[in-house]
């Protein structure tokens, strides 16, 4: 049978969800330049990027509460526009505290914006496609680390920092602009009573993949956090060493959330769960041998890391598809926001654990410490899908479409 070509507006969240991850991490490429311009100490710039991810977190499952009802194209289109906005605000911002609240602005519409997304890339794929379409959208967070990240922080470094978030302001409005004419009209969910539509919070189901993701997020992201001591321990390191590192994760990644998005579309998310968390917590505990095993060679290590990458960044197809089979798709969204925060809650929590760990007995324990996390994280993930192993990565039942106006 002859395979269906993705649709444009896939593309099109490939490069809002770019957007919206380049965002959060770019600053920190500028920090130093941030810091000098606005006379503020490099401690008070880095936090720009706390609060960003903080407010991410925090705001993604109580605004999709609020936007859960309305019309998807609708609120990414609003949504990256404010993002757009936001980005301009920061771009002249004339002091530390306008620049801070632009990055809150710019937080709160990345979070409804990355919901919306997700729920549309899994609600507007075809029958037995969801996996590869939430690869597809998931790819773009991914491209982020080792494009968004870099290209922002040397357009920059170029043309001044403030140039870098008219840059991503730029490309935010490109991409509403793109939704707006190509996205599906997927409907929002029906109006309903705030206990119903809160109801993925005392789902078990929910709270028990949620609790995968944070776990999942906690040991994977520890290791990532700490790549660059990791790679001066076990192999001497160098700038141009960590370089290459660098990149042979991205194109991996890159690759995992490719092929888990199949995985889950071929084996069902539940089982596909199991095999990325599985292999992630396999990988890890490779890691954590080559670091006591004395074995320095570079493309030893190089090969590890490599797989590690893949699983590591295979984790959001299986884990959505498996959150919102569990949900049901009138509260997909807020569901997806919900793992959103455990993603990120996940994520402060691994940068802490890994800078304990290394402080007590060494960077050669971040990943055991990692692996520890990642086995529990494979513990919980629930054997069989709710609607049995072979859902196949269906496309969930759809709610009635509206007219997106």
């Amino acid at each position: 049978m002859m395979r269906r070509a993705l649709p444009g507006w896939l593309l099109v969240l490939f490069l809002t969800l770019l957007a919206t991850a380049t965002d959060e991490f770019v600053i920190a490429g500028v920090l130093k330049t941030i810091a000098a311009d606005l006379d503020v100490g490099v401690p008070a710039a880095g936090q720009l990027v706390t609060v960003f991810a903080v407010v991410y977190a925090l705001g993604a499952p109580t605004l999709a509460v609020v936007f859960e009802r309305f019309p998807r194209r609708t609120v990414m289109v609003l949504g990256l526009l404010v993002f757009a906005l936001a980005n301009a605000a920061a771009a002249v911002a004339p002091g530390y505290w306008a620049l801070m609240a632009a990055r809150v602005l710019a937080a709160l519409a990345a979070a409804v914006v990355t919901s919306a997304a997700f729920a549309t890339a899994a609600m507007g794929a075809p029958e037995g496609m969801r996996g590869r379409y939430l690869g597809v959208a998931t790819a773009g967070m991914t491209a982020a680390l080792f494009t968004g990240v870099p290209l922002g922080s040397w357009f920059g470094g170029a043309f001044g920092w403030r140039a870098t978030f008219w840059l991503i302001a730029g490309v935010g409005t490109v991409a509403a602009l793109g939704l707006l004419a190509t996205a599906p009209r997927i409907a929002g969910g029906e109006p309903a009573p705030l206990r119903e539509r809160l109801a993925p919070l005392r789902n078990t189901a929910v709270l028990r993949l949620v609790t995968v993701t944070f776990l999942a997020a906690s040991g994977g992201l520890m290791f990532y956090t700490y790549l660059a001591a990791y790679t001066a321990e076990v192999a001497g390191g160098s700038h141009g060493l960590l370089s290459v590192v660098l990149l042979t994760v991205g194109v991996a990644g890159l690759l995992g959330a490719v092929l888990a998005g199949r995985a889950a579309d071929a084996l069902g998310p539940r089982r596909s769960l199991r095999l990325v968390v599985g292999g992630h917590a396999l990988a890890l505990a490779l890691a954590a041998a080559l670091v006591f095993s004395g074995i320095g060679n570079p493309i030893v290590m190089g090969a590890v890391i490599a797989f590690w990458a893949v699983f590591a960044w295979g984790l959001n197809p299986p884990i959505q598809g498996s959150i919102m089979g569990a949900a049901g798709p009138r509260a997909a969204m807020t569901a997806l926001a919900l793992n959103i925060c455990g993603l990120y809650l996940g994520t402060g929590v691994a940068g802490a654990l890994g800078g304990a760990v290394i402080g007590i007995a060494g960077i050669g324990w971040v990943p055991v410490a990692a692996t520890a996390a990642m086995t529990l994280s494979f513990l919980l993930v629930p054997p069989r899908s709710a609607h049995g192993a072979r859902s196949g990565g269906r496309a969930p039942e759809r709610a009635p479409t509206a007219v997106d106006t």
